[in-house]
């Protein structure tokens, strides 16, 4: 049986918890929700929902290189909104990640996220 391994990196953002950035049990990666904070300074973007997106899939980018995997690798993939107003926005930035074997998904508009941001996106990977 193997056991969970943790990952961090300061290229992406420092939890802001107690959790992880992600873990990787077997061959499949969780990856934290990540909002669109820059890892060097931990400020938020706040210029707008497309460098927001932009951002927090930097940050998921950051993660899944510092574990060996890549957006190809990444079977699923939660985004969570403060507006659904913002879906058609986040969505082109969004494309811009996955241009091939897009994951399954779900979007969901919520109440608040953390530090009031208005995107907040976790992802699964897995490879072989």
């Amino acid at each position: 049986m193997s056991k969970k391994e943790i990952f961090n990196t300061d290229k992406a953002p420092a939890a802001i918890g107690p959790y992880n950035q992600a873990i990787k049990a077997g061959n499949t990666l969780y990856v934290s929700g990540q909002i669109p904070l820059v890892p060097e300074t931990m400020e938020l973007i706040a210029s707008g929902i497309k460098d927001e997106a932009h951002q927090v899939l930097k940050n998921i980018e950051a993660i899944l290189t510092n574990a060996g995997y890549t957006f190809e690798d990444v079977v699923k993939a939660s985004i969570f909104l403060s507006d659904m107003e913002n879906f058609a926005l986040v969505n082109e930035v969004y494309a811009e990640y996955f241009k091939e074997a897009q994951p399954a998904r779900e979007c969901v508009a919520v109440k608040t996220l953390p530090k009031h941001v208005n995107v907040e996106i976790s992802v699964i990977a897995w490879k072989d």
